[in-house]
C-alpha cells in the first residue's frame, strides 16, 4: 500500500510521492545494496535518498519526504545547508587533509577554540577530536582511565554510547548490539536511568543514586570508579528526560569520590533541545563532553571536549589520522554559526508548537501513553491502552510504516518510543504536516498486532 499525496505540492515544503513505495529505481538500488552491503545496518523502510534540502529528501523515483530524522540527528543545519556547503566548498578547494596529530593547521585550533568556549560550564577546556560518536566516547574512557589512575566505569541501563568495543562495554540499549560480541571491556556496571514516566519509585532520581550507592558498596568501590558516563537526555533508550533533581545527585556524588561525570551528548548536543548541549537544562557541568552527530551537519567529526587540567596525556596517548579533518571542521564551525544565529531559536519555538500540539494525543489515542520532550527532541510513548503501561512496540512500528508511505521519515527509540528529530530548520507548516499526519497514522495503527502473535 502507498498514499499518493497531492500532485499541487510540487516544488512546495511538504511531501509528494508518485510512485507505489519502493519505486523502480529505488527497487533496483535496494536489490543491489543487498548483494554487496553488511546485513547488519538495520533499514527499516525501504528510503533510498538522492538529494536533500532542507527538510525535504527526494529518493531515487523523484518523491519528496519530510526528513523528521535529520539523518539520525545529523543534519542539524537541514540538508546542504547552502552556507555548510560554501564553507565545505571553499575549504575543499584550499586544504582537504593534513592530518592534525602530526601537523598543524588553523581550521582545527579555530573549532576546539569555539567548542571550548561554547561547553556547559565556565572552566577552560581542551579538546580531542576523532570522526564518530563511539570514537569520542572512546576517547573519554580512556582519557578518564589515564587521568584518574582507575580502571571502572558506571553507566546506565537503556543507554547507548556506541558500538566499537570500549563503548559498546557502556552501551545497554537492545540485546541485538551486544549479542556474540563478548567478552567486552570489564569494569563497567550498569544502573537505572531515572524515568518520571515509570510508575513508583523505580523511575525516580534517588532510586538510581540509591542504585549507584549500592554498586559501591558491592562491586565497584568508589576509588576504582573513574567515571560515570551518563546521557543528559537517553536517546536510543527512547528520548528520556530525568529529573533535575538526577543531575544535582549525581554531581554532588560524584564530586564526594573523585569521580570525573562525562556526559554524552552526541545526539542531544549542538542545538537539539533548543540549547547548545542538554545539560544545560539540568545545570550539569561535566568533567568531559562528547559530541557528534548534528556538529557539523553531515560531515565526519566528533569531539571530546574536557576540562583542561584533565586532559593530561602525554603525546602518542591517543590520537585520529582524521580526526578534526579541515573540511569537517569548516563545516562544524558554519554549523555552530547558524546554529547560535536562529536555528536554537527555531527548535525551542517549533519544539514547543509541536509538544503544545502533542499535548493532548494521550487523551485522544488510546495508545499514545506520553509526549515527552525539550526543543526539537520529541519522544512519543506507545503504550498497550490506556489502563495500562505496557510498551507496544509493534504499534509503534506500524506508526512509523505508514508515516514512509505518507512522505514523513521517524523512526523508533527505545521499546516503544516514537522519536522526532527534524532538522532544526522545520516550520511550522512542516510540523502541522507531521503532527497530521502522525494523527491519521496512529487511527489507523491502533488495531495492529504484535509481532509475537
Amino acid at each position: 500500500m502507498y498514499v499518493k499525496t497531492d500532485a499541487a505540492r510540487a516544488g512546495s515544503p511538504l511531501p509528494l510521492i508518485r510512485t507505489p513505495l519502493p519505486g523502480p529505481n529505488a527497487a533496483a538500488i535496494i536489490a543491489r545494496d543487498r548483494a554487496v552491503l553488511s546485513p547488519s545496518y538495520a533499514r527499516p523502510y525501504p528510503l533510498v535518498a538522492v538529494r536533500g534540502e532542507g527538510a525535504m529528501v527526494e529518493d531515487a523515483d523523484g518523491n519528496r519526504f519530510l526528513d523528521f530524522n535529520a539523518g539520525i540527528a545529523v543534519a542539524s543545519t537541514g540538508h546542504c545547508h547552502p552556507q555548510v556547503v560554501a564553507a565545505i566548498q571553499a575549504q575543499s578547494a584550499r586544504l582537504i587533509h593534513m592530518s592534525g596529530t602530526d601537523f598543524y593547521y588553523e581550521q582545527m585550533v579555530d573549532l576546539a577554540e569555539k567548542l571550548a568556549s561554547i561547553a556547559p560550564g565556565e572552566v577552560p577546556r581542551r579538546v580531542y577530536f576523532g570522526n564518530s560518536g563511539t570514537e569520542a566516547v572512546e576517547a573519554a574512557m580512556k582519557l578518564a582511565r589515564y587521568h584518574t589512575r582507575r580502571d571502572k566505569f558506571i553507566a546506565f541501563y537503556g543507554c547507548f554510547h556506541g558500538r566499537t568495543m570500549g563503548s559498546l562495554s557502556l552501551t545497554s540499549s537492545k540485546a541485538v548490539q551486544r549479542r556474540g560480541f563478548g567478552p567486552l571491556v570489564p569494569g563497567v556496571v550498569h544502573v537505572p536511568y531515572p524515568d518520571p514516566y515509570r510508575q513508583g519509585e523505580e523511575g525516580s532520581a534517588g532510586h538510581s543514586i540509591a542504585a549507584i550507592e549500592r554498586v559501591f558498596k558491592t562491586v565497584a568501590p568508589p576509588e576504582e570508579v573513574a567515571a560515570i558516563f551518563v546521557e543528559p537526555v537517553q536517546g536510543e533508550g527512547g528520548y528520556v528526560i530525568p529529573p533535575r533533581e538526577f543531575f544535582d545527585r549525581l554531581q554532588a556524588l560524584a564530586r564526594r569520590h573523585g569521580i570525573l561525570i562525562v556526559a554524552d551528548e552526541v545526539q542531544s548536543g549542538m542545538g537539539r533541545t533548543g540549547r547548545m548541549f542538554a545539560s544545560e537544562h539540568f545545570g550539569l557541568v561535566p568533567d568531559i563532553v562528547t559530541t557528534a552527530k548534528g556538529i557539523a551537519s553531515g560531515m565526519p567529526i566528533s569531539a571530546a571536549i574536557a576540562r583542561a587540567d584533565l586532559m593530561d596525556w602525554g603525546p602518542g596517548a591517543h590520537a585520529s589520522t582524521f580526526g578534526g579533518n579541515p573540511v569537517a571542521c569548516a563545516a562544524a564551525l558554519a554549523t555552530i554559526h547558524l546554529l547560535e544565529t536562529g536555528l536554537m531559536q527555531n527548535a525551542r519555538d517549533v519544539g514547543a508548537y509541536l509538544l503544545s500540539r502533542m499535548a493532548g494525543w494521550p487523551d485522544r489515542f488510546e495508545h499514545v501513553g506520553q509526549v515527552r520532550g525539550l526543543g526539537l527532541m520529541i519522544g512519543i510513548e506507545f503504550v498497550a491502552g490506556r489502563e495500562t503501561k505496557e510498551p507496544a512496540g509493534h504499534i509503534r512500528d506500524r506508526v512509523v510504516q505508514l508515516a514512509f508511505e505518507r512522505g514523513l521519515l521517524v523512526l523508533g527509540a527505545g521499546e516503544s518510543t516514537l522519536r522526532l528529530s527534524p532538522p532544526l530548520v522545520i516550520t511550522r507548516e512542516q510540523a502541522d504536516f507531521a503532527a497530521g499526519a502522525l494523527e491519521e497514522c496512529m487511527a489507523l495503527a491502533a488495531g495492529a498486532v504484535p509481532a509475537t502473535a
